[in-house]
């Protein structure tokens, strides 16, 4: 029997007649199904967010792999029919000749957290556009009037290809490194001041009085951290649990709670003349001494990558210094300077002629077994033999580290803050990567262990040995004999800089030598322009606020709307259920006031009046 009952407009009661179900199941069948409803209710809100969770996070993975993707097979030709690209151009004066860079990116997003987009222009023939020129701009030192003209073939190839509607609010930065740093301060004005006076004439790119200047060793340092980390991915502030992260004191905002962002990588750069390090700085410095800290300013520089002066979330605090005379044919020419004055006087004093004759050679450790060579200077000649100890090369080299007995000092006893090792990321670049790479091929992720039993096992070998192999082509193929001749004493070298001289524990496993990033060799000249274009983005951020705005509420209502859909729902499910709790009181108060009455009726006594439901 099925009694119904109308409690409330449009709710409705249903009952199970005992006669045709057990009494406990008949107790309990309210409760069973309100359980079993909830239950399902949970399992589809469950089964929902899990589903939703997956199809966000798997979009968000497949967007950062394709990001990445993009970098690493970044070869398509630049569409100069589109409109929404913008140019830059970056001149590399360097010493030895001057390159021009030309770089390309799409209209700013709007979001003042995102930086610009920045690649490297490809021509037709997928190519990037580069064009190099010899001699180095400071050769034109006596004449800078001749400046303009040697420097136009670059800008010449630059204007042929950034589309010509494009040519006026293209900016254009001539940026002089080691070359002209050496020139005196008269001879620099006079080679800017050509460039800033004939160039307008003849070419209509943004060109400004601050477009052409001669930067610092530290400028170029930052400028190559710019660019690594940003090829890197490293200045995309996104919640990924896959990425390492660190905790951030940021610069200017001591009383302001520390923030937390993406790791940032160290790089390691040891040309021929010299060796870089550059890694930011997370949290405030301390100094042992007043002199260490007016040392250490020159060392810090602290910039902001944003476009907004007063968002801190792209501001940096990096360390940078340059050692000249710390690379590797530099460390080589100062070991062979100081072996000769050491031998001569030696021989003097004790009347020997060893290493003046070829038949009674100096033995070097720094050399491969059996390997011989000779020092000129002075108009004579040291005789070479190598015996190829690696340790005692080692031993050898440590002095010429300069290090010092004060806290916190690197290389010629230079201010270097602390590094967290168990936190930190470097990229060691050109002599880092050679050394690994090019005879004991093992380039990439660096193992102390593994690295020290490989060149151990090369300096051991013969000479002879090492000249076969070379004729079999088992070495990398621009691996020539200068390269095998002094392999073992630049591993050497290698290997103390970096310990002894930086102070890199010999468990450090996050160094990785490399030569390029992604496929691509990254200038320093990806940074300059970086840095130099971040205000542009307000621009844009202005021309399209109202619309940013708009946009930002829809991204905002796509992602978060399903959570507030969720929320109603489970509302309306508790409210459902307290009803039903309530029709269940009601229903339990009526069946007792019905068996009250049904007594009095037995006993022969008038029914009492008992206030029931209209």
């Amino acid at each position: 029997r099925i009694s119904i009952s109308c409690l409330l407009p449009a709710s409705w009661h249903f009952s199970i007649s005992p006669v045709g179900c057990p009494r406990i199941l008949n107790t309990t069948l309210r409760q069973i199904v309100v359980i079993g409803i909830l239950a399902a209710a949970v399992s589809l809100l469950y089964y929902s967010l899990v589903v939703i969770r997956n199809k966000y996070g798997r979009a968000y993975r497949d967007k950062r792999f394709h990001r990445y993707l993009a970098r690493v097979t970044d070869t398509e030709a630049t569409d100069t029919n589109n409109p929404n690209l913008n140019y830059g151009i970056v001149v590399d004066c360097g010493s030895s000749g001057s390159r021009i860079f030309v770089y390309c990116w799409p209209r700013h997003n709007g979001n003042p957290h995102d930086l610009l987009d920045i690649k490297q222009m490809r021509d037709k023939n997928r190519k990037p556009v580069v064009m190099k020129i010899k001699p180095g701009i400071s050769e034109f030192a006596s004449s800078p009037e001749k400046v303009s003209d040697y420097i136009s073939p670059l800008l010449s190839f630059a204007a042929e290809h950034v589309p010509r509607a494009k040519h006026k609010e293209t900016p254009l930065y001539i940026l002089c490194t080691a070359g002209m740093r050496i020139l005196p301060e008269s001879q620099q004005k006079a080679i800017l001041e050509d460039l800033l006076t004939d160039i307008p004439v003849h070419f209509d790119f943004l060109f400004s009085d601050s477009h052409a200047e001669v930067i610092s060793g530290k400028q170029e340092g930052v400028y190559a951290w710019i660019g690594i980390n940003f090829v890197l991915g490293r200045f995309e502030h996104t919640d990924d649990e896959d990425d390492a992260i660190v905790e951030v004191h940021v610069p200017g905002s001591e009383n302001k709670e520390a923030i937390f962002r993406k790791r940032t990588v160290g790089i390691l750069d040891m040309g021929g003349v010299s060796t870089q390090i550059a890694y930011e700085v997370p949290k405030t410095v301390s100094f042992a001494s007043s002199q260490q800290e007016e040392v250490a300013k020159n060392l810090l520089a602290e910039f902001n990558l944003g476009c907004d002066a007063h968002q801190t979330e792209h501001v940096y605090r990096v360390y940078v210094a340059t050692f000249l005379g710390f690379g590797g044919n530099a460390a080589r020419q100062r070991y062979e300077d100081s072996l000769f004055t050491s031998t001569v006087l030696k021989n003097r004093l004790l009347g020997k002629q060893t290493g003046m004759t070829s038949d009674s050679p100096y033995l070097d450790p720094c050399l491969p077994l059996d390997a011989q060579d000779e020092i000129q200077q002075n108009g004579q000649t040291m005789y070479l033999r190598g015996t190829g100890d690696f340790n005692l090369c080692r031993e050898i080299i440590q002095p010429f580290m300069n290090k010092t007995n004060e806290t916190q000092t690197s290389l010629n006893g230079v201010y270097q803050p602390a590094v967290h090792f168990q936190n930190s990321e470097f990229y060691g670049f050109s002599e880092f990567y050679y050394c690994t790479e090019d005879v004991l091929r093992m380039g990439g992720d660096y193992n102390a262990a593994k690295f020290t039993k490989a060149a151990k096992d090369y300096c051991a070998t013969k000479w002879s040995v090492l000249r076969e192999r070379f004729d079999r082509g088992l070495y990398a193929s621009h691996a020539d004999l200068h390269r095998l001749k002094y392999q073992c004493f630049k591993s050497a070298w290698m290997y103390e800089v970096f310990h002894s001289g930086f102070s890199f524990p010999v468990s450090y496993s996050n160094l990785k030598t490399a030569l390029q990033v992604y496929d691509k060799e990254v200038q320093w000249t990806l940074g300059a322009i970086l840095y130099r274009t971040r205000f542009l983005p307000l621009r844009d951020i202005q021309q399209e606020n109202f619309r940013g705005s708009h946009s930002h509420w829809r991204s905002f209502s796509f992602v978060y709307n399903h959570y507030l859909f969720f929320v109603c729902f489970l509302i309306v499910l508790l409210s459902i259920l307290l009803y039903l709790l309530r029709l269940r009181r009601i229903h339990r108060r009526m069946l007792r006031n019905s068996s009250s009455t049904s007594l009095w009726i037995e006993e022969g006594l008038p029914p009492q009046k008992i206030a029931g439901p209209l």
